[in-house]
């Protein structure tokens, strides 16, 4: 008798620890788990740590402070710009964050958070050219990101030879290889490929050109927006945006 109480006990007890872990493990399971289209290379805003094999960067902070505050899981799938545009028009992926701008054309098909950056556009060139700004790349050889605002300002206002490349580093590089004559890409990433890998080598040169915010990406009509957006205000009023800030740039945002 003494051995069937002890049993019984026993089967209870773990019926009960089981019962806890099934409680632990629902809480989990019922946050909704949204896909995000980003980029690989875009320091300092995201990139593949290949020593952790995990994305960093401050949109990836960002972004995982938004869901935890909004209450939702990320998974986060790396591709090229271009296709990461492509994938919020189609509804492959449920959100897109990558240093992308928000501008009216992008917005006639693809659905925006409120700003969270502001950025523009600036040229890089090698130390001993004689560019001095937008105005004198006519006929040059002119690197830009494939599928970015940079790309589309040179072919619609000037008259460079244009060369899009799917990874904006193999820009910078041929740019210092003197494969090209300049890079126009976005002020941020520029300034820091400089400050990281070519400080006697390029220099920046001219006006920052179309300031246009960053916003993060959703299908049209995606009812991630409202959330993500009260969620974004929240981070950003209790200084949770603030110390990401000074983590990736070194200082306080303007």
């Amino acid at each position: 008798m003494k051995k069937l109480t002890i049993l019984l006990a026993a089967m209870l007890l773990i019926g009960l620890l089981a019962a806890c872990g099934t409680d632990g493990e629902s809480g989990d399971g019922d946050m909704e788990t949204y896909s995000v289209a980003t980029d690989a290379n875009f320091q300092p805003f995201e990139y593949l740590n290949p020593d952790t094999g995990e994305m960093e960067g401050f949109d990836i902070d960002l972004l995982n402070a938004i869901a935890e505050e909004a209450g939702f899981q990320v998974e986060y799938e790396t591709m090229e710009f271009d296709g990461l545009l492509a994938s919020m028009r189609s509804g492959r992926n449920d959100i897109g964050i990558a240093g992308i701008s928000i501008t009216e054309d992008r917005q006639e098909t693809i659905d925006f958070s409120d700003a969270y950056y502001d950025s523009g556009l600036i040229l890089a060139v090698p130390m001993d050219s004689d560019i001095e700004s937008i105005d004198d790349v006519g006929g040059l050889e002119v690197g830009a990101r494939q599928g970015s605002t940079s790309e589309e300002f040179l072919l619609n206002n000037t008259d460079a030879e244009v060369t899009a490349f799917p990874e904006i580093v193999t820009a910078y590089m041929d740019l210092e290889a003197g494969r090209l004559d300049a890079v126009l890409y976005d002020l941020p990433n520029v300034q820091y490929y400089i400050m990281e890998n070519a400080e006697d080598e390029l220099k920046t040169v001219g006006d920052v050109l179309e300031g246009q915010p960053y916003g993060i990406a959703f299908p049209k009509d995606s009812e991630l927006v409202e959330p993500v957006n009260e969620a974004l205000a929240t981070v950003k009023e209790d200084g949770t945006y603030d110390e990401i800030y000074e983590k990736w740039f070194g200082e306080s945002p303007e």
